[in-house]
Parts: structure tokens; C-alpha cells; sequence
């Protein structure tokens, strides 16, 4: 980090302790299928917190999509908030900014200062929870609603991608209606466009969830099925052989948009998939890979580049592609990355100079400018 950047963070340093203690709630779970990981991501950035500036305030989200009080991380890790007996209700109402609390025949109302949405995939990275506190009026962590909506949806990144004119992985949009319809036109289609292997993905979905590779015709018409039990919309792609290489991104608004050094994904599968992020520990993550020629310096320019064309704000992981001659291929972005124990954002960070305790600490100050 230069001379520059360290005086911004100590700058913030300085003034949280003239702070006023605030009410921060930190959002987890959720109903998408990345519910597991949230919990995870979230228990992590509890503990970071700084708990001398703000008073935390906990809800978990069921997989049902029942909003819990919750009062521990011990209790997320567990599982036993699931179980737990206090219903929390966030009112879109501006003039409150508070969520409401209820246990049995009683209620009452807790003021929310800020809102940290540790939500991962469909219901909380898709702009959804967003929308809800614009409606409240509640400054929250992160990408706004259509930075959310647009970067959640694989087909819709593309498209902006496209104007661009960053490299990306050719592919065929498909409807799940369609499919259902009529498959064989399916994958005469994509057949006539693509040798095999393709990659299938749901347009709308995280942690690799419903993806998979298709080597011949029988695993393509398994994979349209299996990303067609997570989402409408499916992606089938080129396969681009190359080494799997993320860039973290910080700011937005009146503060600079800055990128983290770079890292390596090295799946233990054939590519990175849910089992081989979190269940296969072969898996490792490599910060500052040597990468052929100037392709490092061109991941974090491309990465900047579709941070601000999505509107992004806060933070995102922006994933590429970096073939054996050093040409950088965009894969995805990710405005509400992990913060599980592996994830590389936080790891992206530290590695440039910025401890996790002062990252959370910065995207919480970022909520409050936006």
C-alpha cells in the first residue's frame, strides 16, 4: 500500500474514535443455495467488527425466508439460531429505520444506523435486499440495486461486458421454458455452435452452484436440467483453458475505485466448483501468481473497468480467465464476495496491505458516504 492509500485508512482510523457508538445489523443466511456459506462468511465478519464503534444487532434468514434474532456467533455456527424464538421484521418505513422485533405477544422497535448484508446469491446479492433499504432509508454495505441485479445475472453482465469490448467466453442464452418445450432444438443449437466440452450455468446463482461440464451430449442435456433446477435462465459456454485468476475491488461514489493485487484459484476438481471451494482441501489459493507478461496489470484495469460499468459501489470480486500467452478473459463478478476462512477477497486485501479488522471497518465507512 503506497504513502497515499495508508494515510486515507489511518485517516479513518482516527475518526471512527470520534464516533458516536452506531447500531450496525448484519444480515445472514438467506434462501438461496448458498445459504451455508453466508453463515460462514458471516460468523467471520462478526468477529471483525469493531465492537468499541457499534452495537450489533443479528438476523439470520431461514432457507424458508423467516427473518431470526439472533445474539451469538457461536449460535450462527451451531445452527441453533434456526430454532430461535425472537421473529424480526425490517420496516420499509423511512421515517423509522428500524427492524421490528417480536416473541410471542410482544414487540418492539430497534433503530438500524447501518446494515451489513452478508447474504450471498438469490434474495440478497441480486438486489432485492438492497431495494428494501433504499425503501428504508438504512445506509447498507455494498453494491446499490441495479449493480446488484445486473452483476447476479450472468446474461445481463455479459451484455455489458460486451460494449466493453473485454474478451469473454462465447455463449448461447437459454430459457428453461424452452428447454422443457422442445430440448432436442436445444442442443442442436448449441452443438452447432460449440465443440464439446461446454460449460451449462445458471444465469442467476453463486458459489458454482448448478454448474457444471459437459463432455458429450448426455452430460449437456444432465447439465441443462441440473442448472434449470436453479434458475429460468441458463448460460452454455465456450470451455476456455486457462489459469482461474481473481481481483478484489474497493470504492466507488466520491472515493477512488482501487483493485487488490491479484490470486490463483488451484481446483483439486476439474474446475472449481461448490465441492472442490468448500469440501475438497486439496484446493488452494495462490496471492501474486507470477502471470505471463504485463496480464496481471490488465486483470486489475479490466476488473476496475466492470466494477464501474455495473455502477458497482463498496466492494466485489471480479473472476477471470489467463491463457498460457497471457490473454485475460472476463469471467464473472461478484458484488457480495465470501468471507469464509478460503475466500479470496478479504485475502486479496491483506495481501495488499489492508488488515481484514480495517477492510470491514472501510466498507462500513463506505455505506455511510454512499
Amino acid at each position: 500500500m503506497g504513502k497515499q492509500d495508508r494515510s486515507e485508512y489511518e485517516h479513518i482510523s482516527r475518526r471512527k474514535r470520534e464516533m458516536k457508538k452506531k447500531k450496525i445489523a448484519v444480515l445472514f443466511g438467506g434462501q438461496s443455495s448458498e445459504h451455508e456459506v453466508s453463515c460462514m462468511s458471516a460468523g467471520n465478519v462478526i468477529e471483525l467488527i469493531d465492537q468499541t464503534r457499534y452495537d450489533l444487532i443479528l438476523i439470520g434468514i431461514t432457507k424458508e425466508g423467516h427473518w431470526v434474532k439472533t445474539d451469538s456467533v457461536e449460535e450462527i455456527r451451531s445452527g441453533a439460531w434456526r430454532a430461535g424464538k425472537v421473529s424480526a421484521f425490517l420496516l420499509p418505513d423511512a421515517t423509522k429505520q428500524c427492524v421490528l422485533f417480536q416473541e410471542g405477544d410482544e414487540t418492539w422497535e430497534e433503530h438500524i444506523d447501518v446494515a451489513f448484508p452478508v447474504l450471498h446469491g438469490l434474495y440478497g446479492e441480486d438486489g432485492t435486499v438492497q431495494g428494501l433499504f433504499e425503501l428504508a432509508k438504512i445506509p447498507y454495505v455494498g453494491c446499490g440495486v441495479l449493480a446488484s441485479a445486473v452483476s447476479m445475472d450472468k446474461f445481463y453482465t455479459k451484455i455489458i461486458v460486451d460494449d466493453l469490448g473485454i474478451r469473454q467466453a462465447a455463449y448461447i442464452p437459454v430459457m428453461r421454458w424452452k428447454m422443457e418445450k422442445d430440448l432436442d432444438s436445444v442442443v442442436r443449437r448449441v452443438e452447432d455452435r460449440f465443440a464439446y466440452p461446454v460449460f451449462i450455468k445458471p444465469s442467476n446463482a453463486g458459489s458454482s452452484k448448478g454448474v457444471s461440464k459437459a463432455e458429450n451430449r448426455e452430460e449437456l442435456i444432465a447439465g441443462l436440467k441440473e442448472a434449470g433446477r436453479h434458475d429460468r435462465k441458463i448460460l452454455v459456454e465456450e470451455t476456455i483453458v486457462g489459469r482461474e485468476i481473481e481481483c478484489a475491488v474497493l470504492g466507488g461514489g466520491t472515493k477512488p475505485v482501487k483493485s487488490s493485487v491479484v490470486g490463483e484459484v488451484l481446483a483439486a476438481a476439474d474446475f472449481y466448483d461448490f465441492d472442490a471451494k468448500y469440501n475438497n482441501q486439496e484446493s488452494r489459493t495462490v496471492v501474486n501468481p507470477e502471470l505471463p507478461g504485463d496480464a496481471s496489470a490488465r486483470v486489475k484495469t479490466s476488473a476496475e473497468k466492470i466494477f464501474n460499468a455495473v455502477d458497482g459501489y463498496g466492494l466485489a470480486r471480479v473472476d477471470f480467465f489467463v491463457t498460457a500467452d497471457g490473454e485475460v478473459i472476463f469471467n464473472e463478478i461478484n458484488t457480495l464476495p465470501g468471507f469464509t476462512a478460503i475466500s479470496m477477497y478479504p485475502m486479496l486485501w491483506e495481501a495488499a496491505g489492508i488488515p481484514k479488522t480495517e477492510l470491514i471497518d472501510h466498507l462500513i465507512d463506505l455505506a455511510f458516504e454512499r
